[in-house]
């Protein structure tokens, strides 16, 4: 990525007030686990969850788009205090629309982080998209940025850090642990 796509980069991060991910594939590795009963389980990585919460801390709104129902999803979300969950969603970019328009949002300040070929239609409203590294290559391909990391595993962590860098709140977030 060139110096000026780094500029454009952060010149757009730094505007988002709406941080959006899906959940599978995206914080959770992808893997639908289920029982002998049907139910169904997920595993999130505790440092994602406290990235979003950083960023809440931090002024930008989080919201979860996912096409699956799953009370796990809801239970996690909950304890993480994202307030926007929309389960169920088949056409994430209604959705999405439907979400920036009840909360007086541009799409332009808003990004998504997803993995898969149904998120695109969403990500296309977005000022800024991103995908974990193990997205869809036809996904990372067409992204702002792909994560180092994996999704399920700290992919979201080091997207909502890149979005608190880019308003200088990083170093804020981080010594506030001391």
């Amino acid at each position: 990525m060139s110096a000026l796509a780094d500029a454009d980069l952060q010149r757009r991060a730094a505007a988002i007030e709406l941080a959006v991910f899906d959940v599978d594939g995206v914080l959770t590795d992808g893997r639908l686990i289920l029982d002998d009963h049907g139910t169904q389980t997920k595993a999130f990585h505790v440092r994602d969850g406290l990235g979003l919460k950083a960023l809440m801390r931090h002024g930008i709104q989080v919201a979860v788009i996912t096409a699956r129902s799953s009370g796990v999803v809801e239970r996690r979300m909950a304890e993480i205090g994202v307030a926007h969950l929309r389960q169920g969603a088949g056409d994430k970019e209604a959705a999405l629309a439907e979400l920036l328009a009840g909360l007086g949002v541009d799409g332009a300040r808003t990004s998504f982080m997803g993995d898969d070929l149904i998120d695109w239609s969403a990500m296309k409203l977005c000022g800024l998209s991103a995908a974990p590294g193990d997205a869809d290559a036809w996904i990372r391909g067409r992204v702002d940025l792909v994560t180092s990391a994996t999704g399920g595993c700290g992919a979201v962590r080091e997207f909502c850090e890149l979005l608190l860098a880019a308003r200088g709140a990083l170093k804020a977030w981080q010594d506030s642990y001391l």
